[in-house]
């Protein structure tokens, strides 16, 4: 099998260096170029044909971001943006325009080296597409995230359905799309357990509260669950729902593999609302979040699966439908109308086949 034919951008030579050490590491993957800024990148890109780009965001010349506009709109390439914490909200900006995934920068350190290798050798095999440039549009407001809760005593529930979102990779691209169709009056709370880097949370909120019309913000302890809200998942610790309709924030073990947890977060959604819960399972690499959807299938709760055709990766919403446990496969476009239908009390009277 020939190596994977990479270009590695970045204005640092530490930087480059670092990448350049971990992806020749095992001989499977060949670095064909090395770019300083975004301009550069984008001639490599067009000479080189590489299979996948990994890209900074804050270089001289051309900023990753340009970049990479410019070269989705030339010939698309799978691209890996390798960032720092500070650029969060760029970074998934630059999810928008194009780039497939955001990590942060690699360290020499064991497990981050095998986290990038993990991340090059699969994104280096998806199929993107060339896109049209796109006409400017005005920016929504973003909705404050991190607000302090608001302590009170324990309210009635507000809602009759609770959605609960499982996501790995593409899930941010999937996210927005769904979410942005969602209206206002949205008459459920929305959970999101999406696996994410350290510290770039924040920067995935605030863009997505960009895009929708529901406020978007990071959950905090025994913040209360509220219809018309969506809450993310920190990525340090695994979010849960309590009895009493608020959001708890758990430390999950050491060893775990997924941060955060969507079994954690679904499992618990099962466990507290039922035949209430939702449970949708979106494009990601691995198996987080079958058993949890599992457990909102046993409960009587409904469950839907991205379909393989709109999936980034169809991994994990692959395996909860191998498992049996899905009762809707729909393509992303579908999936907006289908929790607006669902969430309002009128459930779907049959399962539906893969499409």
């Amino acid at each position: 099998m020939s190596a994977i034919r990479v270009v590695i951008t970045d204005d640092s030579q530490l930087a480059r260096d670092v990448l350049r050490n971990i992806l020749t590491r095992d001989g499977d993957i060949e670095i064909v170029g090395e770019a300083t800024n975004g301009r550069e990148a984008v001639e490599l890109a067009r000479r080189l044909a590489p299979q996948l780009i990994t890209m900074d965001l804050n270089m001289p010349v051309m900023d990753g971001l340009s970049a990479i506009e410019e070269i989705m709109h030339t010939k698309g390439v799978p691209i890996l943006v390798v960032s720092d914490r500070s650029d969060a909200e760029t970074a998934y900006r630059a999810l928008d325009v194009g780039a497939l995934e955001v990590m942060q920068k690699p360290t020499l350190d064991d497990e981050d080296a095998q986290r990038l290798l993990a991340r090059v050798r699969l994104l280096s095999g998806v199929a993107v597409i060339t896109r049209l440039r796109r006409r400017p549009t005005s920016v929504m407001p973003v909705v404050a995230i991190n607000a302090p809760p608001v302590c009170h005593p324990t309210m009635p529930k507000a809602f009759q359905r609770i959605v609960a979102i499982a996501c790995s990779t593409g899930g941010p691209q999937a996210l927005a799309h769904l979410l942005s169709k969602l209206p206002a009056n949205f008459p459920a709370p929305v959970v999101i357990a999406q696996h994410i880097s350290h510290g770039f949370i924040e920067g995935m909120a605030h863009w997505l509260a960009s895009l929708c019309s529901m406020p978007v913000r990071v959950a905090q302890h025994g913040e209360p669950l509220k219809p018309g809200c969506i809450y993310l998942s920190p990525s340090e610790t695994n979010l849960h729902v309590t009895p009493h309709h608020r959001l708890q924030l758990q430390q999950g073990p050491d060893n775990a593999l997924y941060h955060p947890s969507c079994d954690a977060l679904l499992t618990s959604v099962a466990n507290v609302y039922g035949p209430e819960a939702i449970g949708v399972i979106l494009t990601g690499m691995g198996r987080d979040g079958v058993n949890g959807v599992r457990a909102i299938h046993l409960a009587g709760g409904s469950t839907f699966a991205q379909n393989e055709a709109s999936s980034v990766i169809y991994g994990m919403n692959q395996e909860a439908v191998n498992a049996g446990v899905i009762q809707h496969i729909v393509a992303l476009d579908e999936l907006p109308d289908r929790l607006i239908h669902e969430s309002s009390g009128q459930r779907a009277s049959s399962w539906m086949q893969p499409l």
